[in-house]
């Protein structure tokens, strides 16, 4: 039986991705830069992570004009929430793994 380490999301993992992935997950889909402010980084950083996980099949970019302004949204994809899922599912039997008191 393997730990459930090797279960673990290499992409979603990197905390700034897996602060992205949690966040798209509460939504339908986000403006950009409404992540970048809710996760507080730069556009480029924000943007070089989203692209990670668009490589990835994790999330949707979706490109469009409000007005004249261009705005660009960020959603999970149905694959991504599936990998966020598994992901969660490992990092919990990590924690249920180990029993603090007896050690």
């Amino acid at each position: 039986m393997s730990h459930p380490r090797t279960r673990l999301d290499d992409v979603i993992h990197q905390p700034l991705r897996f602060s992205i992935v949690g966040a798209l997950a509460a939504a339908d889909e986000l403006e950009f830069a409404y992540v970048r402010d809710l996760v507080g980084v730069s556009d480029p950083t924000l943007s070089r992570s989203v692209s990670q996980l668009e490589e990835a099949g994790y999330v949707n970019v979706r490109k469009g004009y409000v007005g004249k302004r261009p705005r660009t949204w960020l959603s999970l994809t149905s694959h991504g929430r599936v990998a966020l899922q598994n992901h969660l599912q490992a990092l919990r039997e990590i924690v249920d793994g180990f029993d603090v008191e007896a050690g």
